[in-house]
């Protein structure tokens, strides 16, 4: 017979470990693809090892340079 949590605990448990973490994982997958994605790119427009290695440096940050040109060209 399985034992039963009390509800101070449930909530507990729900809060800790769901309660700020919805929608997290979305932003997660849209974040891989695309750093995926821009690796591709800019690792295949190297034209040497060393670029690849920019280029992959790159493809980490490319969401600030969407959010630069965002906001550059909202004005901000």
């Amino acid at each position: 017979m399985a034992k039963k949590f009390d509800k101070k605990f449930d909530k507990d448990f729900n809060e800790k470990w769901h309660g700020h973490m919805h929608g997290c994982h979305h932003a997660g997958a849209g974040y891989g693809l695309g750093f995926i994605g821009a690796a591709v790119y800019f690792i295949s427009q190297a034209t040497t090892f060393w670029m690849g290695v920019l280029g992959f440096l790159k493809a980490l940050v490319w969401p600030a340079y969407i959010v630069y040109g965002l906001l550059k060209v909202f004005g901000l």
